[in-house]
């Protein structure tokens, strides 16, 4: 049985229409899954949607909505996001479902029984926008008061609540950062994480009386739980848990994937329940940062939000895809335009990649009527590409199983500039008639080239790397072979042709529809 690896992206607050920034978690998480399936891994995919919590409530109120339709109509839209940009998840879980409320419910009873819940009061400031307890001493002042540390306004709660002992957990949690470097990334992450531990753990609320929009406690009439645990407990639920059913077998989770701004719930929180619960840990989660419009954060009052799927549609999904992983070094801020969309794609994706594969198979196909040309006259030069390509497609591997997705196109670009540079050299329209043989031979070191390169980059861009690779015949039993030089004697004695190709990856044009 093949390796389970397990990722999962935060699920995401429906309180509003999905943004860019669930774009950009949603396609890295894709292109992480799709790179493990190629390596023979037998992944589980989780994203999905968090429906309950106050600020749930209070946006349905405002709306004169009923927070259950509210809830589920808002969902709705993050799914066809997802379906619109190609996210090949396993499973799209929902909060709300009966099957989620039993597996909440049965982490806390876990909880509960090793000792780590109590019945109190809970005075303090709470952040319904970022449904997040803070301390005092975290507050910031801001024009009209105190505000969050991520700057959103905070207002003074009391009432009934059960609490977690979290203040148990704090060496237990520092003694796993020291064991496990690795358990939180990026190190400025970690750094963060392990300062705001050191500082001390205070016990946490985690139940409300004030609403009722969420997981009933067990036993505990008119409480509901603490959104967070409702929310963290999907990674656990969308497998089958508390049943120890065969979904089971892929916790623990081995990638945690969310934004830097929820580091805490799941680097602090999640573990203590975990440890609380007796539930082997996660491997490893990683926050990335966010992505910024020409620098900027984005906000309704500085009218530079929009919508992902008017960017799939103004440039294409695989350029979208390309572009968010290409441009944004991995666990840092990053920014787009419409103008650097089309800048990056045009130069990396369209010209460079795209018109090397439209070239190659278009002479193919016009001088070879599709056939495959034989193996012809070789020279050190084709022997010297094919390395070059292999040791650019070994480049991307090695980055993307670090997460160093940006860094892995990097290296792969050079495989395809490689190619660029060899075809102009060799000109293999100049040796059609001068040197036939020869030709063959370049044409055919360009095709195995191209298919390694396609195959490499097919967790980025999928629809125009299988399109090129389908153009080419590699099927999709050939897709992780990306090294195996038996293919192309084996499709050249197949008497495939090749038919007139189409342009997988076409240039942009700066559309002035989309928000410049």
């Amino acid at each position: 049985m093949a390796d389970p690896f397990y990722i999962t992206t935060a699920i995401s607050y429906p309180n509003g229409r999905p943004h860019i920034g669930h774009a950009y978690e949603a396609i890295a998480a894709d292109a992480i899954a799709r790179f493990q399936r190629q390596a023979g891994r037998d992944v589980r995919f989780q994203t999905g949607t968090d429906e309950h919590g106050l600020k749930m409530v209070q946006t349905a109120r405002a709306l004169n909505r009923d927070v259950a339709e509210y809830a589920a109509e808002m969902s709705s839209y993050f799914k066809q996001m997802c379906d619109t940009l190609a996210i090949s998840y396993d499973n799209f879980i929902q909060t709300t479902t009966p099957s989620h409320h039993r597996a909440s419910q049965a982490l806390w009873e876990k909880m509960e029984k090793n000792g780590d819940l109590y019945l109190s009061r809970y005075e303090g400031w709470y952040s319904v926008r970022d449904e997040a307890f803070y301390d005092e001493k975290e507050l910031v002042d801001g024009p009209d008061g105190k505000l969050s540390p991520q700057g959103t306004p905070v207002e003074w709660t009391a009432e009934e609540t059960w609490f977690f002992r979290l203040s148990k957990y704090q060496q237990p949690l520092l003694d796993l950062y020291a064991a496990n470097p690795d358990f939180i990334r990026p190190d400025s992450r970690r750094n963060e994480v392990i300062r705001f531990v050191e500082g001390g753990l205070n016990d946490l609320s985690v139940s409300r009386t004030s609403f009722d929009w969420g997981v009933p406690v067990p036993g505990s009439d008119g409480h509901v739980m603490y959104v967070w645990v409702d929310a963290l407990t999907n990674y656990l639920s969308g497998l089958g848990f508390p049943d120890d059913g065969d979904g089971m077998r892929y916790w623990p989770a081995d990638l945690h994937l969310i934004g830097k701004d929820i580091i805490r719930f799941h680097t602090v929180y999640w573990p203590a329940f975990l440890l609380s619960a007796g539930i082997e840990l996660p491997r490893q989660v990683f926050g990335h940062g966010f992505l910024l419009h020409r620098g900027e954060k984005m906000s309704k009052s500085l009218g530079n939000v929009v919508d992902p799927g008017d960017l799939a549609q103004a440039f294409g999904v695989d350029a979208l895809r390309y572009f968010l992983l290409r441009e944004v070094s991995f666990g840092q801020d990053g920014s787009y335009s419409a103008e650097a969309i089309v800048t990056r794609v045009n130069a990396e994706l369209a010209n460079a990649f795209g018109n090397l594969a439209q070239r190659t198979l278009s002479f193919i196909a016009k001088n070879l009527d599709g056939a495959l040309p034989d193996r012809g006259r070789s020279e050190e030069a084709d022997g010297i590409l094919i390395e070059e390509v292999i040791v650019a497609c070994a480049a991307l591997k090695a980055a993307f199983n670090d997460l160093m997705l940006s860094q892995g196109i990097e290296g792969w670009l050079r495989g395809v500039y490689a190619c660029n540079q060899y075809i102009d050299a060799q000109a293999p329209w100049a040796l059609r008639k001068s040197d036939p043989e020869r030709m063959n031979a370049v044409l055919g070191t360009l095709v195995r080239a191209i298919r390694m390169l396609a195959i490499a980059i097919l967790p980025v861009v999928p629809a125009g790397a299988g399109s090129i690779l389908d153009q080419i015949g590699a099927d999709a039993r050939d897709h992780a072979a990306v090294d195996d030089d038996g293919w192309y004697d084996r499709q050249r004695l197949s008497d495939v042709r090749l038919a007139t190709p189409t342009p997988a990856f076409p240039r942009l044009e700066l559309p002035p529809e989309v928000a410049a």
